[in-house]
């Protein structure tokens, strides 16, 4: 395992549910990931921008331009990057097919990889029945969500405080629930299906804050998870092969690592 000061560089990156905007986006950690991981394309896959929270009050610290600008300062330097929004940001809907400081704007994506793979590269909330049929209740969800969310700050500003690294109550929280899984299952159906219907040979998408890859139901579903509970992200080698980056557990293992003491000169010689 490289440290944090090497670059890695990889065929493709998938980014979704960094929620920009919010007091939850955890842009340092992703900040970090972006100084070390470079690609030749990357693609947005929504819920970038959390255009909800900002049009209930404005919260955009440095932290958060810099993540705008790390992503364009990659589309100059020549990476192919594509903005597929989702229902937090869904005002760029407005605007698919333009390009928008280099970065083109499309409503889905079939992305091929480089050992042949077709992939449906999609947010999922058009896969949500909640978004789709009861937008208020969605607006209830999102409420509770913050809150969880704010609660996972305080305890994430006290565990640095004592010295520990990111760990997200909510996310622990969310799987402890029996109906989020069965929720879960069923997106992953929906997506699964989807692709299917498209002659795909797997999806990827966001939406429901869970980093996944399996092939449960007959398709290759992956789901990038989000940069506000697990911060994760997808990663296609230049082979063809997709990898689920847990960027805030390498961060954890990193830091145990180097708080070990030596071993000792017996155990270095056997």
């Amino acid at each position: 395992m490289s440290s944090d000061s090497e670059s890695r560089h990889v065929r493709t990156l998938f980014l979704s549910d960094i929620h920009l905007g919010t007091r939850g986006s955890q842009a340092e950690l992703l900040l970090d990931f972006l100084r070390v991981y470079d690609c030749e394309t990357i693609y947005l896959v929504g819920d970038i921008v959390d255009g909800w929270r900002l049009k209930r009050g404005w919260y955009w610290p440095q932290a958060h331009n810099d993540v705008v600008q790390k992503l364009l300062r990659k589309a100059r330097k020549g990476a192919h990057v594509y903005y597929i929004p989702g229902n937090h940001d869904e005002f760029l809907r407005d605007f698919l097919g333009t390009h928008l400081g280099g970065i083109e704007v499309l409503d889905r994506v079939v992305h091929t990889t480089a050992d042949g793979k077709r992939m449906l590269v999609i947010h999922g909330d058009q896969f949500d029945v909640v978004v789709r049929h009861a937008r208020w209740l969605a607006f209830l969800g999102d409420w509770a969500y913050n809150l969880a969310l704010a609660l996972n700050t305080l305890v994430s500003r006290v565990r640095r405080r004592l010295g520990f690294e990111y760990w997200s109550l909510s996310a622990w929280a969310k799987m402890k629930v029996k109906n989020a899984v069965n929720f879960i299952g069923a997106f992953e159906q929906a997506l699964a299906t989807e692709a299917k219907r498209v002659g795909a040979d797997g999806v990827i998408c966001g939406h429901i804050h869970h980093a996944a890859m399996h092939d449960m139901h007959g398709i290759r579903y992956v789901n990038t998870g989000d940069w506000v509970e697990s911060c994760t992200a997808l990663v296609e080698h230049h082979d063809g092969r997709l990898e689920i980056v847990r960027w805030a557990e390498l961060k954890r293992a990193r830091a145990l690592k180097a708080s070990l003491p030596p071993p000792a000169a017996d155990q270095v010689a056997a």
